[in-house]
Parts: C-alpha cells; sequence; structure tokens
C-alpha cells in the first residue's frame, strides 16, 4: 500500500494548505466514493479490447490519475482513522479465505451464501 514516507507527504502536502479542516472522515468517504465513480467511468461503455487498446495509448494517464487520487482519499481516510491500511486487509484475507474455500469456490463467482 502507500509507503509511509509517501503517507507523510500527502499529510503535509494537505497541511500546507490548511485543507485538515475539509477532510472529515464523512467527506472523505463522500470523495473516495467520487474518485472511484469517476475511475469507473474509463471504463464505461468500453469492451475489453477498447480497454486493452487504451492502456497502450496516452489515455492510460487517465486511469493513473484516477486511480491514485482513489489511493489518496484512502490514505487520508486511514490515516485519519488510525487504521493499519496492510493490517486490516490481512485481516479481511484471513475472514475471506474461511468464506470462500478453494476446495468450494475455485473457478466460481458465486457469494459466500450461494454455493453449496
Amino acid at each position: 500500500m502507500i509507503e509511509p514516507e509517501l503517507l507523510m507527504q500527502l499529510v503535509e502536502f494537505r497541511r500546507e494548505r490548511d485543507w485538515e479542516q475539509f477532510h472529515n472522515p464523512k467527506d472523505l468517504a463522500i470523495s473516495l466514493s467520487i474518485e472511484a465513480s469517476e475511475l469507473l467511468e474509463w471504463f464505461q461503455w468500453r469492451t475489453n479490447e477498447d480497454i486493452n487498446q487504451q492502456l497502450q495509448s496516452d489515455r492510460r494517464v487517465k486511469l493513473e490519475d484516477e486511480l491514485a487520487d482513489v489511493a489518496v482519499y484512502l490514505s487520508y481516510l486511514c490515516h485519519d482513522l488510525g487504521v493499519d491500511i496492510n493490517k486490516v486487509v490481512q485481516a479481511k484475507m484471513v475472514k475471506n479465505a474461511a468464506k470462500y474455500p478453494v476446495d468450494k469456490v475455485k473457478g466460481r463467482a458465486d457469494k459466500y451464501n450461494e454455493y453449496s
């Protein structure tokens, strides 16, 4: 995830601009959702072939910018809430492994409560 040095750069960038006043958890979560939606626009109405072509074009930069925006807002939100993203992702993987045992779900897209 975001390296500690980069996170400190983000926090300092925000502090220098006095933007903490706007970055309460609610508004950071809203901004994260908005940026994720902008990321979705990059894929909207495109086939896999279209997407692959765009990945090889100068439009890739727009995708990278949207991914960065999502990562920045998620980083601010985790920082401000005192959440260690690496730790919670690791804990979620343990839960997912229990919900989705390989022998039951390999090659399937069913939700955990739909497979038998």
